[in-house]
């Protein structure tokens, strides 16, 4: 086994490594003044079973579309220089927002990035909390591996809700599946009832409308939970509206922390207690700064190690996928 990190997301990769107990294989980048890069491996990966990590959320310092050619370019390298397998760890990948046509001659950029993977020689690409895993698990024909980050949640969640009713709420209708799953999850672990509640919401031309508020949140726990926060706008109408409805206290939980410019506002507003995010984007891929005094972060390394060493020895990995029965 060979295990790769892109400069881009080194921490969470030399984390992963150590999960392992493998080192990280050397590799070089280099940027040129024109715009381009490269990336090589500097070991042999002739017959190996090559894994690459990099996580593609653009920030100050290199875009979405740099990381991405950078991590494809790289693959292809490993392919043509005769490894056994190549597996893509892409913790957030981009794009898999835009998964469908919601306007006249829209892209359905999700489905061209899959065939960017499969063109350059990918077997298998592992990634976390998709925005839609439907349409990630048919957009590609190469094996695909969703790892659920719902067990990573449910200790902090419980920490944070003390003794109060507990609900779990989704900031729009189209995340209600994942926050049933999250409820289902905390009910088998703790063996009673959990709340559950959600939140119209419609965008066009990016402004949002939509009033229907469905739950009873009053003197309860309110965990929203979606799968990336951006500038934060929709977690932030979701916790002014639970407040006044008389909820005691509101905790947003995402898997991806991109925090775009914008996203102050939820950190600054009293209606916040405190924002729950992995560490699947580095936090200062933005600013460089420190991350904010009221984010909790909850680490993924063993989680993707684990799944790699699983899937390198070619055992079951069904219960990190987060699979119904």
């Amino acid at each position: 086994m060979r295990m790769f990190v892109l400069n881009d997301t080194n921490d969470l990769g030399v984390a992963v490594a150590e999960m392992l107990s493998i080192p990280v294989a050397p590799h070089e980048e280099r940027d040129f003044k024109d715009g381009e890069h490269k990336a090589r491996p500097l070991v042999s990966v002739r017959g190996k079973d090559v894994y690459v990590l990099q996580s593609l959320a653009g920030g100050s310092v290199a875009s979405v579309n740099d990381k991405l050619c950078k991590l494809l370019f790289f693959i292809a390298t490993c392919r043509d220089n005769g490894a056994s397998s190549i597996t893509a760890i892409v913790p957030y990948l981009a794009y898999s927002r835009k998964d469908r046509q919601t306007k006249s001659r829209d892209p359905v950029t999700t489905r061209y990035v899959a065939r960017l993977f499969e063109a350059v020689g990918t077997d298998r690409v592992i990634t976390l909390e998709v925005h839609n895993i439907a349409v990630f698990q048919n957009a590609f024909r190469c094996q695909t591996v969703h790892l659920d980050v719902r067990k990573l949640f449910v200790p902090v969640i419980r920490r944070l809700a003390k003794e109060l009713p507990l609900i779990v709420f989704s900031p729009d209708s189209g995340g209600m599946k994942r926050a049933q799953l999250l409820k289902e999850t905390l009910e088998a672990v703790q063996g009673k009832e959990v709340g559950f509640g959600f939140m119209e919401k419609r965008r066009s031309r990016n402004v949002v409308s939509g009033e229907l508020f469905a739950g009873d949140v009053k003197g309860s726990a309110v965990f929203i939970v979606d799968d990336m926060i951006s500038t934060g706008g929709t977690m932030l109408r979701t916790a002014h509206a639970c407040r006044e409805r008389g909820a005691k206290a509101v905790y947003v939980f995402a898997t991806h922390g991109l925090f775009n410019p914008g996203c102050e506002a939820l950190f600054n507003s009293p209606a916040v207690n405190r924002v729950v995010v992995t560490d699947s984007v580095p936090l200062s891929h933005q600013t460089g700064s420190e991350p904010h005094a009221k984010i909790e972060i909850v680490p993924v390394a063993a989680l993707i190690g684990e799944a790699i060493r699983r899937l390198h020895s070619n055992k079951s990995i069904t219960d990190l996928l987060g699979d119904e029965d």
